[in-house]
């Protein structure tokens, strides 16, 4: 992966973006254009190349090459309940899928 001088990324910029990617799906024209203006300070090839970085992350994850943590179920005791890892993946490609 290729780090440019400006690659760091706020959270309030990754908020940013994500609420770019819901807004401009992959057919809006000059997507790349309108995200960039969306999230402010960077430009056009960093917000393509933290894409690209978030879809190689998914990719790993999905693959199951990436340990998910033990969540808990809401409202579960404090013994708790873990998700498997194959239920965390599912659960994380269904938030991802819509």
């Amino acid at each position: 992966m290729a780090s440019s001088s400006s690659s760091s990324w706020t959270a309030k910029q990754n908020k940013l973006f994500e609420n770019a990617l819901v807004m401009y799906d992959k057919d809006t024209p000059d997507r790349w254009q309108n995200m960039a203006r969306a999230i402010g300070g960077k430009t056009v090839e960093e917000v393509k190349q933290h894409y690209e970085m978030l879809v190689e992350d998914l990719k790993h994850i999905e693959s199951g090459q990436v340990p998910l943590p033990n969540y808990r179920k809401a409202g579960a005791s404090n013994k708790g309940y873990n998700f498997s890892d194959e239920e965390q993946r599912v659960e994380v490609s269904k938030a991802l899928s819509r």
